[in-house]
Order: C-alpha cells, then structure tokens, then sequence
C-alpha cells in the first residue's frame, strides 16, 4: 500500500505495473490474507498500526478480487481504470501539437506493439494495455531470470521509452503542467 501510494503519485507506469505484481501475488497466495500476512507483509517490519493498514489493504484487494471475478487472472477495475485514464491521455496527446515528442516515441513503439497485437490475435486491447502487458511479461521474465532475446530487447527499447513518456505527460497533466485546448 505504501509502495502503491508512492509510485502512484510519482510514476503511473510503475504503479500499474506494481499492481499487477501485487494482484498476482495475491493469487500465489490463494487469496488467504494469513499467508500474505507471513510471506509479504511480516517482511515490512512495520509498526503495528502501519502492519493493520497494509493488512486492511490486503484485505480489501481481495475482497474486490472476488467480487470482480479477478481470483484466477484479470485485473482489478482501479487497475483498469487507470489503463483507460492512460489510454484517453494517449489519444489527448496523439492529437495535440504540444506533444509532438510523445508522437515521435509512439511511431518508434507502435511497430513493436502492432507485432504483439498479430501475434495475441487480440484486437480489443488498446496501444496501450499491449504495451503494458509487454512490459509485464518481460518483468516476469527478469523475475525468473529467463533469458530474452535480442528482438525483445530491442521491442523493449521502444516501447519502455514511449510508457516512461506517457508516465510523464500523466504526471504534468496531474500537476496542472500540462493542458489541452
């Protein structure tokens, strides 16, 4: 909870990417808030008041885990949400004379998310949620300290540059730094 907080208000990307982290390892734990209390949260060494919040947080993202249907895979809709809200920005921005360096990067990355969009056979996901799940994937990937190729790389590159840019035109926009007509 308190990582969520911090990356949410400095890097949305990271926060999304920390909450998809955080919804599997709810799953690896089977939803069971004691188990997450002895692999995860006893880990913090927190006080005791700040151990009870991050339990109750633990507890209240399971509870919405059920409700939404998200036990086995899938995301929370405050996850989703925030994909939509970077999806709009996305679309803001392709289309806004200010943000011509954003355009650039997304010309760079969209070959790279267009060849994993053929390849998902998936036409419902936004540009975005692609490369989000891209992202992802390679994290788990480095997690298991699988090897990757060189073309991952490579589609890595673009598309980590392109997210980081977006991260950063959220926050400017949050801040009030950013405006559109």
């Amino acid at each position: 909870m308190f990582i969520a907080q911090q990356k949410k208000a400095e890097n949305v990307a990271e926060y999304i990417l920390y909450m998809w982290q955080v919804e599997d390892l709810i799953r690896a734990n089977n939803l069971d808030i004691s188990k997450i209390k002895e692999t995860i949260i006893s880990k913090f060494n927190l006080p005791a008041e700040q151990e009870k919040e991050l339990s109750t947080w633990y507890e209240n993202l399971i509870e919405m885990m059920r409700a939404e249907n998200a036990t086995q895979s899938g995301h929370l809709q405050i996850n989703k949400n925030t994909i939509i809200n970077l999806t709009d920005l996305h679309k803001q921005l392709l289309f806004s004379q200010q943000a011509a360096d954003y355009s650039a990067a997304f010309y760079k990355a969209l070959p790279f998310i267009a060849e994993l969009k053929a390849k998902q056979n998936v036409d419902t996901e936004s540009d975005i949620e692609v490369a989000f799940n891209f992202l992802y994937g390679l994290l788990l990937l480095k997690l298991q300290q699988k090897e990757i190729s060189e073309a991952t790389q490579q589609a890595q590159t673009f598309i980590s540059k392109f997210i980081a840019l977006l991260a950063l035109k959220y926050k400017q926009v949050q801040n009030g730094d950013l405006k559109f007509d």
